[in-house]
């Protein structure tokens, strides 16, 4: 294990050190590209993410779009990607723009990709399908022209963001638009044709963009991008959703599920996946990231009783210093306690409020651990029950013998011992940022975080927020 002498001693001369980032971000599915507004899918074990590719130059003020990427998964955390798997190329009539498109199964067992694209003809954006006999293709043309265009009646001011769906007695419905332009239309079995009239649904409110549907216990969802002012600043979008009884509304409003990103646009898919619900969307989070140049990303979602959604905690786990996220901190009013902590750091420093530069700004002062490798914890109580279903972890690293951790675990007090916290997400350990941790909410008097350490190191903590 390392000496920690030198950092003593540069405590108490007074120093300070600090690191630059970028704002508080969940983790990308990558960072080899920037990739954008996504679409779910769950074939047999494996959750595919189909994403638009931003290919803008740092500084660009555009969409560069030209092909789109698939990555897959089997456990929600790690995916990879399997290449542009759709293009602008694939399509002799598209002139431009691969925005956000959508993979549906048939009932023929092809997958069929809804794309909106800048057509060659007459009308800005159309939206056009692909066919491929796999999640994965290869994908061709599936009609040799636009499926929606500015000529179809009824159609949206802008024809984009398809969202596809296939109820149960396999009738397939596509939402799409922007520009306060939501339609929707049923399509015939061959995937590839409108059946009947492209409608208005009703009661959709404030909707701008980016509709994703979908079915849960008998009821219709329909999330959405709205930018409307009591939900994001002016230029953002949040999501909102609506329910229905019937696949084609009208639709009731239920308030916002997922609130603004760092990118200015907002785009969900949400998916049930091993028992699992997930938001999945894009931000501005990546190194180099900006409103053209995104990431997609994906949080836990969970539910209320009563069908409605619980609004969506965009966790931290990566990607810079940031502010502490939003909520009632019920750790401003706990009494801490701890397994260990070492002569010359402080516990009460985890709950005074302050918001770290780094995980080297001790100014503060910082728990820690030394020379205690292994695992050890950190805990609050309070005279009564609170109710917590997160908690974000700022961490202590001196690169001198307290370094980050290896894992961490959220316990609390069931009134007979302590137990994990049901539904727990990861528990991240990056430098540089509030670590943001969900899980399905309890009331407990008792809050425990098990900090187990990397071979020959020790762990501190520097602001341990436990919030409702």
């Amino acid at each position: 294990m390392k000496r920690r002498w030198s950092a003593i001693l540069a405590g108490t001369l007074g120093l300070v050190l600090f690191a630059g980032g970028s704002a508080n971000a969940a983790a990308p599915i990558t960072t080899a590209i920037y990739t954008a507004d996504p679409a779910a899918l769950v074939v047999g074990d494996t959750l595919y993410l189909y994403t638009g590719h931003d290919e803008a130059p740092a500084g660009g003020t555009n969409f560069v779009m030209r092909d789109w990427h698939v990555f897959t998964s089997s456990d929600a955390t790690s995916f990879a990607d399997q290449g542009a798997k759709l293009s602008l190329a694939n399509f002799s009539w598209a002139g431009g723009d691969a925005w956000a498109g959508e993979v549906e199964r048939g009932a023929n067992g092809k997958y069929y990709w809804y794309v909106p694209v800048n057509g060659n003809g007459a009308g800005w954006m159309d939206i056009g399908v692909a066919v491929g006999d796999t999640p994965l293709g290869p994908f061709t043309d599936a009609k040799g022209g636009p499926l929606v265009s500015d000529s179809t009646s009824n159609s949206s001011p802008l024809n984009i963001d398809p969202t596809v769906f296939t109820d149960d007695d396999g009738q397939v419905y596509m939402y799409w638009g922007s520009y306060y332009g939501l339609r929707a239309a049923r399509l015939n079995a061959n995937m590839t044709s409108l059946s009947g009239s492209v409608v208005t649904p009703s009661g959709v409110s404030n909707f701008w963009e980016a509709p994703w549907m979908f079915k849960r216990n008998g009821v219709y969802y329909l999330a959405y991008a709205a930018n409307d002012s009591g939900c994001s600043a002016p230029g953002y979008a949040c999501i909102r959703y609506a329910t229905a009884s019937n696949p084609m509304g009208p639709w009731t409003q239920r308030g916002v599920v997922l609130d603004q990103v760092s990118s200015t646009t907002n785009h969900p898919a949400i998916i049930e996946y091993k028992g699992q619900w997930y938001m999945v969307y894009h931000n501005a989070a990546a190194p180099g990231g900006g409103d053209f140049r995104r990431s997609v990303t994906l949080d836990k979602l969970y539910w209320n009783a009563d069908g409605t959604m619980r609004k969506v905690v965009q966790t931290s786990t990566g990607g810079g210093t940031g502010g502490p996220p939003s909520g009632t901190n019920h750790a401003l009013t706990a009494t801490a306690s701890t397994s260990y902590v070492s002569p010359w750091e402080t516990l009460g420093a985890i709950k005074d409020g302050y918001v770290p530069a780094s995980s080297a700004d001790h100014a503060h002062g910082a728990y820690g651990n030394w020379d205690h490798p292994g695992t050890e914890w950190i805990e609050y109580q309070w005279p009564s029950a609170r109710s917590v279903g997160r908690v974000a972890t700022y961490w202590f690293d001196d690169d001198q013998g307290i370094d980050l951790p290896a894992s961490c675990q959220v316990q609390y007090w069931n009134g007979g011992a302590y137990v994990n916290v049901p539904g727990q997400s990861a528990c991240g350990v990056a430098a540089g940022t509030y670590n943001v941790t969900t899980f399905t909410q309890v009331s407990t008097t008792r809050l425990r975080l098990n900090i187990t350490s990397r071979t020959g190191y020790s762990t501190g903590v520097l602001e341990w927020m436990a919030l409702q």
